[in-house]
């Protein structure tokens, strides 16, 4: 049966329906059961499982980190929550020196089945240590997985795969995708590993990462008034890095934009044009481009945060600009954002 909830219900619905099926799997966190309950994505997981299965932690992302990877190695499926990525620096160690190297060092023997769940994104007021996204380094490690859903459907599916999955699996979530309702059947599975279409395009494929799919389907549908056609692929799965549907879009249209949400300069949008070019080179009519965040740190108010992250009239600037047109007018538009709805970081 299909029925239509927000992200944060959805992210709800598969740690219940997991902790149901399973009772090794159980989550913990700074805040996991407080009163806002990780912006009310734990919502009645005190209730149901207790608080053996459901508890708050101490500040320290280094020992949360290597609890949840002795957890996993006795026979455990933990899932952490990171409420900042930027501080999973702290447990950098844990995770580049111990997690992701156990399964490799072991000959394939041990198995680390352990989610983090990490929270990203913008906010004016957040600034510079609270809104990096930082995936790509994480991806950067062998034997780490990464994921990062934009949709309700993927995010009940793919952290189910992820609860399930005998490896390590960093699950990042973008604060704005909360609210986004959807529609969501329980029986779907999406494996980790494989992007998607989610708008049919001819002339330009825009490969998109987290919340810069809400973007880049703004700017498709503001542009395909004038007749232009992008192609939206989410990449959902950044390791593993599923290439043939990426490749095949891009072969089809002969244009790429990678819409990354990080700094573009060596990061994992670095990755996609790489894979693009070599694999592309003889359908490509133009140089793939790259959009993301300014290269400096992320400014407080309002005002600059607005000129830091790249958003859907970013890409339509980029895309006019691809395909040699002259710039839209978009001053009759109404550019959806949360931007509006957010009172303040705390």
């Amino acid at each position: 049966m299909t029925r239509t909830i927000t992200y944060r219900e959805a992210l709800n619905l598969a740690m219940r329906r997991e902790m149901e099926a399973d009772e090794d799997v159980f989550v913990y966190g700074l805040d996991v059961p407080d009163h806002k309950r990780i912006f009310g994505s734990t919502k009645g997981l005190v209730e149901q499982f207790g608080l053996n299965r459901c508890f708050g932690a101490p500040l320290s992302e280094d020992a949360l980190t290597g609890i949840g990877i002795g957890a996993a190695l006795s026979g455990l499926r933990p899932i952490l929550t990171h409420i900042r990525t930027d501080f999973m620096l702290l447990g950098m160690n844990q995770l580049g020196n111990m997690l992701s190297c156990l399964r490799y060092m072991s000959g394939g023997k041990v198995h680390v089945p352990m989610v983090i769940r990490s929270v990203v994104g913008r906010g004016w007021g957040q600034s510079a240590q609270h809104s990096k996204s930082m995936f790509g380094i994480f991806a950067h490690f062998p034997g780490l997985r990464v994921v990062l859903p934009s949709r309700p459907q993927d995010a009940y599916s793919l952290l189910r795969a992820a609860v399930r999955d005998p490896n390590p699996v960093i699950f990042i979530e973008h604060r704005w995708l909360y609210d986004v309702e959807g529609p969501v059947d329980e029986q779907v599975t999406v494996p980790i590993g494989q992007p998607v279409v989610v708008r049919q395009g001819k002339d330009l494929t825009v490969l998109c990462v987290s919340w810069m799919n809400v973007e880049a389907l703004k700017a498709a549908e503001v542009l395909a008034r004038r007749g232009v056609e992008l192609e939206v692929v989410d990449v959902r799965s950044l390791a593993p890095l599923g290439r043939d549907l990426i490749v095949e879009s891009v072969k089809k249209t002969g244009r790429c934009l990678v819409a990354d949400y990080d700094w573009v300069f060596a990061g994992f949008s670095a990755e996609l044009a790489a894979v693009v070019g070599h694999d592309c080179f003889r359908e490509l009519k133009c140089p793939v481009e790259r959009v993301g965040f300014a290269h400096a740190p992320c400014p407080a108010t309002r005002p600059l945060e607005n000129l830091f992250y790249p958003s859907a009239v970013t890409l339509i600037r980029m895309a006019e600009k691809m395909l040699g047109l002259d710039e839209t007018d978009l001053s009759g538009e109404n550019f959806y954002s949360y931007e509006n709805k957010f009172k303040g970081p705390f």
